[in-house]
Protein backbone atom coordinates (compact mmCIF):
# COMPACT_ATOMS: atom_id res chain seq x y z
CA UNK A 1 0.00 0.00 0.00
CA UNK A 2 2.83 2.36 1.28
CA UNK A 3 4.58 1.55 -2.34
CA UNK A 4 1.31 2.51 -3.87
CA UNK A 5 1.23 5.94 -2.69
CA UNK A 6 4.43 7.03 -2.94
CA UNK A 7 3.89 5.85 -6.74
CA UNK A 8 0.79 8.07 -6.56
CA UNK A 9 2.82 11.00 -5.27
CA UNK A 10 5.75 10.89 -7.58
CA UNK A 11 3.87 10.44 -11.17
CA UNK A 12 4.10 13.67 -12.80
CA UNK A 13 0.81 16.39 -12.37
CA UNK A 14 -1.28 16.41 -15.65
CA UNK A 15 -4.82 18.26 -15.94
CA UNK A 16 -7.71 16.20 -14.90
CA UNK A 17 -11.10 16.32 -17.16
CA UNK A 18 -12.73 14.51 -20.10
CA UNK A 19 -11.17 12.82 -22.48
CA UNK A 20 -12.63 10.71 -25.52
CA UNK A 21 -11.11 8.40 -28.27
CA UNK A 22 -12.09 9.14 -32.32
CA UNK A 23 -13.62 5.14 -31.69
CA UNK A 24 -16.75 6.73 -30.10
CA UNK A 25 -19.65 7.70 -31.38
CA UNK A 26 -19.54 11.89 -32.00
CA UNK A 27 -22.19 13.70 -31.11
CA UNK A 28 -23.38 16.20 -33.78
CA UNK A 29 -26.95 17.25 -32.55
CA UNK A 30 -30.39 16.12 -32.67
CA UNK A 31 -32.87 15.01 -35.31
CA UNK A 32 -36.75 16.36 -35.67
CA UNK A 33 -38.25 14.45 -32.57
CA UNK A 34 -35.28 15.50 -30.22
CA UNK A 35 -32.99 12.15 -30.32
CA UNK A 36 -29.54 12.72 -29.89
CA UNK A 37 -27.59 12.24 -33.37
CA UNK A 38 -24.24 10.47 -33.59
CA UNK A 39 -21.84 9.42 -35.66
CA UNK A 40 -18.93 6.61 -35.95
CA UNK A 41 -16.35 8.42 -37.82
CA UNK A 42 -13.70 5.44 -37.93
CA UNK A 43 -13.67 3.73 -41.17
CA UNK A 44 -15.78 6.48 -43.13
CA UNK A 45 -15.04 9.74 -44.67
CA UNK A 46 -17.92 12.53 -44.65
CA UNK A 47 -18.72 15.11 -47.00
CA UNK A 48 -20.40 18.63 -46.04
CA UNK A 49 -22.33 21.24 -48.14
CA UNK A 50 -24.31 24.00 -48.28
CA UNK A 51 -24.20 27.64 -49.25
CA UNK A 52 -22.43 30.41 -46.88
CA UNK A 53 -23.88 30.35 -43.21
CA UNK A 54 -26.08 27.47 -43.19
CA UNK A 55 -24.30 25.61 -40.22
CA UNK A 56 -21.53 23.73 -41.98
CA UNK A 57 -18.66 25.56 -39.88
CA UNK A 58 -20.45 24.47 -36.89
CA UNK A 59 -20.34 20.85 -37.68
CA UNK A 60 -17.18 20.65 -38.37
CA UNK A 61 -16.33 22.59 -35.05
CA UNK A 62 -18.39 19.52 -32.95
CA UNK A 63 -15.93 17.03 -34.78
CA UNK A 64 -13.39 18.95 -34.59
CA UNK A 65 -13.74 19.14 -30.57
CA UNK A 66 -14.49 15.74 -30.48
CA UNK A 67 -11.24 14.59 -32.50
CA UNK A 68 -8.99 17.05 -30.33
CA UNK A 69 -10.19 15.97 -26.72
CA UNK A 70 -9.33 12.24 -28.63
CA UNK A 71 -5.47 12.16 -27.57
CA UNK A 72 -5.38 8.81 -29.29
CA UNK A 73 -6.06 10.64 -32.74
CA UNK A 74 -4.15 12.96 -34.80
CA UNK A 75 -5.09 16.17 -36.55
CA UNK A 76 -4.49 17.60 -39.93
CA UNK A 77 -6.55 21.03 -40.68
CA UNK A 78 -6.97 22.91 -44.11
CA UNK A 79 -8.87 25.95 -43.78
CA UNK A 80 -8.13 28.56 -46.75
CA UNK A 81 -9.66 31.36 -44.40
CA UNK A 82 -7.91 30.39 -41.26
CA UNK A 83 -10.72 31.63 -38.85
CA UNK A 84 -13.36 28.79 -39.07
CA UNK A 85 -10.98 26.16 -37.79
CA UNK A 86 -7.82 28.34 -36.25
CA UNK A 87 -8.73 27.84 -33.01
CA UNK A 88 -7.71 24.68 -33.47
CA UNK A 89 -4.54 24.80 -34.32
CA UNK A 90 -2.16 24.60 -31.52
CA UNK A 91 -4.34 20.95 -31.15
CA UNK A 92 -2.84 20.12 -35.05
CA UNK A 93 -0.17 18.27 -36.28
CA UNK A 94 -0.58 20.48 -39.44
CA UNK A 95 -2.59 23.37 -39.96
CA UNK A 96 -2.91 24.43 -43.32
CA UNK A 97 -4.48 28.30 -44.58
CA UNK A 98 -3.87 29.69 -47.73
CA UNK A 99 -0.84 28.34 -49.46
CA UNK A 100 -1.41 25.98 -51.86
CA UNK A 101 2.75 25.16 -52.19
CA UNK A 102 2.48 23.86 -48.45
CA UNK A 103 -1.63 22.19 -49.07
CA UNK A 104 0.28 19.95 -51.72
CA UNK A 105 3.27 19.26 -49.30
CA UNK A 106 1.15 17.95 -46.41
CA UNK A 107 -1.30 15.79 -48.45
CA UNK A 108 2.08 14.42 -50.04
CA UNK A 109 2.76 13.39 -46.69
CA UNK A 110 -0.21 12.06 -45.63
CA UNK A 111 0.13 9.76 -49.14
CA UNK A 112 3.54 8.81 -48.34
CA UNK A 113 2.24 8.14 -44.55
CA UNK A 114 -0.89 5.89 -45.59
CA UNK A 115 0.97 4.27 -48.46
CA UNK A 116 3.41 3.36 -45.38
CA UNK A 117 0.73 2.17 -43.05
CA UNK A 118 -0.61 -0.34 -45.80
CA UNK A 119 2.89 -1.85 -46.68
CA UNK A 120 2.90 -2.56 -42.46
CA UNK A 121 -0.55 -4.18 -42.85
CA UNK A 122 0.17 -6.26 -45.61
CA UNK A 123 3.24 -7.23 -43.82
CA UNK A 124 0.78 -7.68 -40.83
CA UNK A 125 -1.77 -9.16 -42.88
CA UNK A 126 -4.42 -6.88 -41.35
CA UNK A 127 -6.95 -5.12 -43.69
CA UNK A 128 -8.51 -2.51 -41.34
CA UNK A 129 -7.27 -1.26 -38.85
CA UNK A 130 -8.52 -0.54 -35.60
CA UNK A 131 -8.25 0.35 -31.90
CA UNK A 132 -6.25 -2.91 -31.25
CA UNK A 133 -3.12 -2.01 -33.81
CA UNK A 134 -1.06 0.35 -31.32
CA UNK A 135 -1.53 3.49 -34.63
CA UNK A 136 -3.20 6.46 -34.07
CA UNK A 137 -5.49 7.44 -35.92
CA UNK A 138 -4.97 10.59 -38.32
CA UNK A 139 -7.89 12.79 -39.09
CA UNK A 140 -7.71 15.52 -41.77
CA UNK A 141 -10.80 18.19 -41.56
CA UNK A 142 -11.08 20.32 -44.78
CA UNK A 143 -12.72 23.67 -44.51
CA UNK A 144 -13.68 24.77 -48.27
CA UNK A 145 -11.98 22.14 -50.50
CA UNK A 146 -12.84 23.77 -53.49
CA UNK A 147 -10.41 26.88 -52.52
CA UNK A 148 -7.13 24.37 -52.95
CA UNK A 149 -9.18 22.28 -55.88
CA UNK A 150 -10.27 25.21 -57.94
CA UNK A 151 -9.26 28.44 -56.85
CA UNK A 152 -5.93 28.86 -55.22
CA UNK A 153 -2.46 28.39 -56.98
CA UNK A 154 -2.76 27.26 -60.84
CA UNK A 155 -4.02 24.84 -63.34
CA UNK A 156 -1.25 22.56 -62.06
CA UNK A 157 -0.97 23.36 -58.45
CA UNK A 158 -4.49 22.34 -58.22
CA UNK A 159 -4.65 19.37 -60.46
CA UNK A 160 -1.87 18.02 -57.59
CA UNK A 161 -3.79 18.57 -54.79
CA UNK A 162 -7.02 16.93 -56.51
CA UNK A 163 -5.36 13.82 -57.33
CA UNK A 164 -3.45 13.60 -53.73
CA UNK A 165 -7.29 14.45 -51.63
CA UNK A 166 -9.04 12.21 -54.08
CA UNK A 167 -6.55 9.38 -53.38
CA UNK A 168 -6.78 9.98 -49.63
CA UNK A 169 -10.42 10.35 -49.31
CA UNK A 170 -10.80 6.73 -51.78
CA UNK A 171 -7.31 4.98 -49.48
CA UNK A 172 -7.33 6.45 -46.27
CA UNK A 173 -10.14 5.15 -43.97
CA UNK A 174 -9.15 1.71 -44.03
CA UNK A 175 -5.81 2.56 -42.55
CA UNK A 176 -7.51 4.90 -40.19
CA UNK A 177 -7.25 8.21 -41.53
CA UNK A 178 -10.97 9.31 -42.63
CA UNK A 179 -11.24 12.45 -44.04
CA UNK A 180 -13.90 15.13 -43.19
CA UNK A 181 -14.45 17.74 -46.63
CA UNK A 182 -16.60 20.85 -46.47
CA UNK A 183 -17.62 23.28 -49.38
CA UNK A 184 -20.07 26.02 -49.87
CA UNK A 185 -19.65 25.32 -54.04
CA UNK A 186 -21.84 22.10 -54.23
CA UNK A 187 -21.60 21.64 -58.20
CA UNK A 188 -20.63 19.02 -60.23
CA UNK A 189 -17.46 20.72 -60.96
CA UNK A 190 -16.29 20.82 -57.55
CA UNK A 191 -18.05 17.42 -55.98
CA UNK A 192 -18.28 15.17 -59.05
CA UNK A 193 -19.77 12.04 -58.91
CA UNK A 194 -16.47 9.59 -58.80
CA UNK A 195 -15.65 11.42 -55.46
CA UNK A 196 -18.82 12.43 -53.97
CA UNK A 197 -19.56 8.32 -53.66
CA UNK A 198 -16.30 7.80 -52.10
CA UNK A 199 -17.61 9.36 -49.44
CA UNK A 200 -20.58 7.02 -46.87
CA UNK A 201 -21.68 9.87 -44.84
CA UNK A 202 -22.96 13.01 -46.25
CA UNK A 203 -24.40 16.03 -44.87
CA UNK A 204 -26.39 18.74 -46.78
CA UNK A 205 -26.92 22.43 -45.14
CA UNK A 206 -29.08 24.72 -46.94
CA UNK A 207 -28.92 24.93 -50.51
CA UNK A 208 -29.64 27.50 -52.83
CA UNK A 209 -30.90 24.67 -55.45
CA UNK A 210 -32.42 21.13 -56.35
CA UNK A 211 -29.39 20.26 -57.94
CA UNK A 212 -26.64 21.36 -55.34
CA UNK A 213 -29.05 19.38 -52.54
CA UNK A 214 -28.03 15.85 -55.08
CA UNK A 215 -24.66 16.65 -55.56
CA UNK A 216 -24.21 16.61 -52.56
CA UNK A 217 -26.31 13.40 -50.92
CA UNK A 218 -26.74 11.74 -54.30
CA UNK A 219 -28.83 11.91 -57.61
CA UNK A 220 -32.53 11.01 -56.86
CA UNK A 221 -32.97 11.78 -53.05
CA UNK A 222 -34.80 15.48 -54.53
CA UNK A 223 -37.44 13.26 -56.45
CA UNK A 224 -38.03 10.83 -53.36
CA UNK A 225 -38.85 14.16 -51.29
CA UNK A 226 -35.25 15.05 -49.89
CA UNK A 227 -34.26 18.25 -50.52
CA UNK A 228 -31.88 20.53 -48.73
CA UNK A 229 -33.39 23.14 -50.83
CA UNK A 230 -36.57 23.46 -48.86
CA UNK A 231 -34.46 24.50 -45.48
CA UNK A 232 -35.84 27.82 -44.91
CA UNK A 233 -32.88 30.31 -45.12
CA UNK A 234 -33.56 31.46 -40.76
CA UNK A 235 -32.93 27.81 -39.62
CA UNK A 236 -29.29 27.73 -39.65
CA UNK A 237 -27.92 24.49 -38.32
CA UNK A 238 -30.72 22.08 -40.01
CA UNK A 239 -29.20 19.32 -41.94
CA UNK A 240 -30.16 16.20 -44.36
CA UNK A 241 -27.81 13.80 -42.90
CA UNK A 242 -27.39 10.63 -45.07
CA UNK A 243 -25.43 7.84 -43.55
CA UNK A 244 -24.11 4.79 -45.15
CA UNK A 245 -27.03 2.39 -46.26
CA UNK A 246 -29.26 4.60 -45.21
CA UNK A 247 -32.29 7.66 -45.91
CA UNK A 248 -31.18 10.91 -45.35
CA UNK A 249 -32.21 12.23 -41.64
CA UNK A 250 -33.35 16.18 -40.78
CA UNK A 251 -30.80 16.88 -38.11
CA UNK A 252 -30.52 20.19 -35.98
CA UNK A 253 -26.83 20.61 -35.71
CA UNK A 254 -24.92 21.04 -32.39
CA UNK A 255 -23.17 24.54 -32.09
CA UNK A 256 -20.32 25.95 -30.37
CA UNK A 257 -19.50 29.57 -29.53
CA UNK A 258 -16.28 31.12 -30.06
CA UNK A 259 -15.24 31.24 -26.14
CA UNK A 260 -16.74 27.50 -25.84
CA UNK A 261 -14.05 26.78 -28.89
CA UNK A 262 -11.67 28.51 -27.56
CA UNK A 263 -11.91 26.61 -23.61
CA UNK A 264 -11.76 23.79 -25.12
CA UNK A 265 -9.18 24.01 -27.97
CA UNK A 266 -7.01 25.42 -24.90
CA UNK A 267 -7.77 22.71 -22.49
CA UNK A 268 -7.18 19.68 -25.50
CA UNK A 269 -3.83 21.56 -26.71
CA UNK A 270 -3.20 21.16 -23.03
CA UNK A 271 -3.41 17.13 -22.56
CA UNK A 272 -1.87 16.50 -26.28
CA UNK A 273 1.15 17.84 -24.56
CA UNK A 274 1.24 16.08 -21.16
CA UNK A 275 5.09 16.92 -20.93
CA UNK A 276 4.74 20.75 -20.52
CA UNK A 277 3.78 20.76 -16.85
CA UNK A 278 7.47 18.65 -16.36
CA UNK A 279 9.18 20.97 -18.53
CA UNK A 280 8.11 24.13 -16.27
CA UNK A 281 10.06 22.16 -13.29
Amino acid sequence: MMTALLADKEAPAVPVGSTLSIYDPIFLGIDEFGAHVNLELMGRNILVGGEPGGGKSGFLNAITAHAALSTDCRLVLFDGKLVELGQWEDCADEFVGFDPERAIRVMARLSALMNNRYTWMHAKGIRKLDWTHGLDPVLTVIDEFALYTATYGDKKTQEQFTALFRDLVARGRACGMPVVAATQRPSSDIVPTSLRDLFAYRCAFRCTTVGSSDVVLGHGWVSRGYSAADILPTNQGEALLLSEGGTPRSIKGSFLTDAQIKSIADYAAWIRRPNRLENQR
